[in-house]
């Protein structure tokens, strides 16, 4: 328990100063260093990966095989380094879904299930004192005020988690808000308890921003922090303007904390705990796909780990003058990139990107008139775009996506999809909102 109380107030302490490295070399030599240590105490714990990185010394680790989610679930076993059995794993984690009591753990590692957003449920282990780390670098990020002020924090969560459970003591108060629970049981807690922060996905977000705009929600949080989902920025405007306040976002994933705004409202990454390497796309110099290596978590080692996320860099510096990376926007899922036919060689050609932000900005630029929208790739030239509009103005914002989306084809040298509008499906319960989803697979 010391050891936890340790971990805890050292990162908590780390994460309040995140302005310690001198600038950029200096982060990274550091980065360097503790990387070395990291891979050279997991090569001797874990087999698949001293395996994996034979004949590859520490100090080369960008030479390390890259590995993804189902290289990881396929070496589940021999990869962890507490000795965790895979199906023992996905029983207690399954369990705990289908109790809703999520306390249960295997030798005092927590067990816990991803969203399975990309169709395949992924397991993440986290040890006792990774999670008091964990929770130290979370508080000292995004905590308003600090340790000695009480604070309340509503969780909008698919699952609970012993992460908060375990901090959620003394001046700190965690509620988990299941989001299997209707959303007007929600609004009557929220206005009877008043946290002070409140964590949700954006669509959830939106919702009690609505709610807030018709007067059946009167409380108002100190802080708002989106989380899960990606953040529309016209979501983000509307959630800013129902509550008068910036809304903060939380870059995490199966695979570490990844990221978080600063107090300025810009998304950076947490390079105090991850490495980034940056898989750049092709005629897009600003947007990448991250490999993440995660030296701070020894118990499901995260190491060279590549997302399927896409990520744009931020241009103009940060006037908080981190050294972290600044990022413009997180765009979405490589599975997420619609794939539209060439206008050269008759469309029988390499089938041409077009990229979720595209997509998200033609609609955005189609009509102020669209409140919510998805679009959806059914087939090679199908695509259904479902948008949230008055009656009266459905056919000129119908028109207007069709005008930009022929817009952003002609500039992609694509042929036009055949576009299916239908109304706005609402969005509820735990499943992640997609704004941009594809369905078709090339």
């Amino acid at each position: 328990m010391i050891d936890q109380a340790a971990a805890f107030l050292l990162r908590y302490a780390r994460s309040r100063r995140p302005r310690r490295w001198r600038d950029r070399a200096h982060l990274e030599a550091w980065q360097e260093r503790r990387i070395r240590r990291h891979v050279a105490q997991v090569r001797r714990r874990s087999p698949y990966y001293r395996e994996l990185w034979d004949g590859i010394p520490d100090e080369r680790w960008r030479e390390f095989p890259q590995i993804d989610k189902s290289a990881m679930m396929a070496n589940f076993e021999r990869l962890n380094t507490a000795g965790i059995d895979r199906e023992e794993a996905f029983a207690v984690a399954a369990r705990s879904e289908h109790t809703r009591d999520f306390r249960p753990t295997i030798d005092g590692v927590t067990v816990g299930l991803s969203s399975g957003t990309s169709g395949h449920r992924g397991l993440f282990l986290v040890g006792p004192r990774e999670q008091a780390a964990w929770a130290g670098a979370m508080l000292g990020r995004m905590l308003p005020g600090g340790l000695l002020r009480r604070c309340r924090i509503a969780l909008f969560l698919r699952a609970d988690s012993n992460l908060y459970e375990s901090v959620g003591r003394g001046r700190l108060a965690f509620g988990f808000y299941d989001l299997l629970v209707p959303m007007e049981a929600h609004l009557e807690r929220l206005e009877r308890e008043r946290p002070d922060c409140l964590v949700a996905p954006p669509s959830v977000l939106l919702r009690l921003a609505r709610a807030a705009e018709r007067g059946a929600l009167r409380w108002r949080p100190r802080r708002l922090i989106s989380a899960a989902e990606v953040l529309d920025p016209r979501d983000g405007e509307r959630i800013e303007g129902a509550f008068g306040q910036v809304v903060h976002q939380i870059y995490q994933c199966t695979e570490g904390f990844l990221g978080c705004t600063c107090a300025h409202g810009t998304l950076h990454l947490n390079e105090d705990l991850v490495a980034i390497e940056r898989e750049y796309v092709a005629g897009r110099p600003d947007t990448f796909v991250p490999v993440v290596t995660d030296f701070s978590r020894t118990t499901q080692p995260i190491i060279r780990y590549r997302l399927n996320d896409l990520l744009t860099l931020r241009r103009e510096p940060c006037p908080c003058g981190s050294p972290f990376t600044a990022l413009a926007r997180i765009e979405g899922r490589c599975d997420d990139v619609f794939c539209a036919e060439p206008l050269a060689g008759g469309g029988t050609g390499p089938l041409i990107a077009v990229y979720p932000d595209f997509v998200t900005r033609a609609i955005l630029a189609a009509s102020p008139a669209i409140e919510q929208y998805r679009a959806i790739q059914i087939d090679a030239e199908t695509w259904t775009i479902e948008l949230d509009v008055a009656p009266a103005q459905r056919r000129s914002a119908e028109a207007g996506v069709q005008r930009e989306l022929a817009a952003l084809c002609r500039r992609l040298a694509c042929r036009m999809p055949a576009l299916q509008f239908a109304p706005y499906a609402a969005h509820h319960g735990p499943a992640k909102l997609r704004r941009v989803e594809r369905r078709w697979q090339p």
